[in-house]
């Protein structure tokens, strides 16, 4: 995950401290659309998902708390 930050932040670094917060929202914005196109063209897996609910709401607590960080890390909210 480091990795990743590291390389996101040297992304940001090419452009000037004004428009960081808007490229990070941008950003940010592509991929809630991204994960939304997947979920829309994949509808077999969310009736899976509910089926199989119960035994992965701990799964889903996690991936949450994972989405919730990188959000954060995109819009600099500490």
């Amino acid at each position: 995950m480091s990795e990743i930050q590291n390389l996101y932040l040297q992304f940001l670094a090419n452009f000037p401290e004004g428009l960081r917060p808007i490229i990070s929202l941008g950003l940010a914005l592509l991929v809630v659309y991204s994960v939304f196109k997947v979920i829309k063209k994949d509808f077999v897996y969310i009736i899976a998902l509910v089926v199989l609910l119960p035994a992965s709401l701990p799964i889903l607590k996690s991936i949450w708390g994972g989405i919730l960080v990188f959000v954060k890390f995109l819009l600099n909210i500490k």
